[in-house]
């Protein structure tokens, strides 16, 4: 997923507040798991073990508004300066449509997926192949292979 700022539409409302996601919350990437188990403990500074898993916790990091997680796992050389969280947006599901390569074997991956929200309650979806690469041992976001 890739909100950069500055985004060339904004949302013209501010819609409902973001729901409060706590540590025992089901995760927002879908997984049945707690966020605090699943990408909460990525947010808190461990690492994904494969693309996939970096896809999930970047969409949740979305949805929890964790600036500093998505730049810490964007590439360097498609990085942008700052992310911009539209307050009119509220993420409300991910599904995974296909994921290539991207294991804790590869160097390379991708992940298609389509990311549901609402903006300005209004229902909408992302659907985008994001292409991940490992970046110091790391995986990290590269950039969108293409985006319907």
């Amino acid at each position: 997923m890739s909100r950069r700022t500055p985004r060339p539409r904004r949302s013209t409302g501010t819609g409902p507040a973001a729901p409060r996601i706590t540590a025992e919350s089901p995760c927002p990437c879908g997984l049945p798991a707690a966020y605090a188990d699943c990408c909460g403990r990525l947010h808190a500074g461990g690492n994904a073990l494969t693309c996939e898993a970096l896809m999930r916790s970047r969409y949740s990091a979305f949805v929890v508004q964790d600036a500093a997680y998505l730049l810490r796992t964007w590439h360097p050389d498609t990085r942008p300066p700052a992310v911009d969280f539209d307050p009119g947006m509220r993420w409300s599901g991910l599904e995974i449509l296909e994921t290539t390569e991207g294991s804790p074997f590869h160097t390379t991956g991708t992940v298609t997926f389509r990311a549901h929200y609402t903006d300005a309650g209004r229902p909408d979806s992302l659907h985008e192949k994001s292409r991940f690469v490992r970046q110091e041992g790391d995986w990290v976001y590269a950039a969108a292979v293409f985006v319907e």
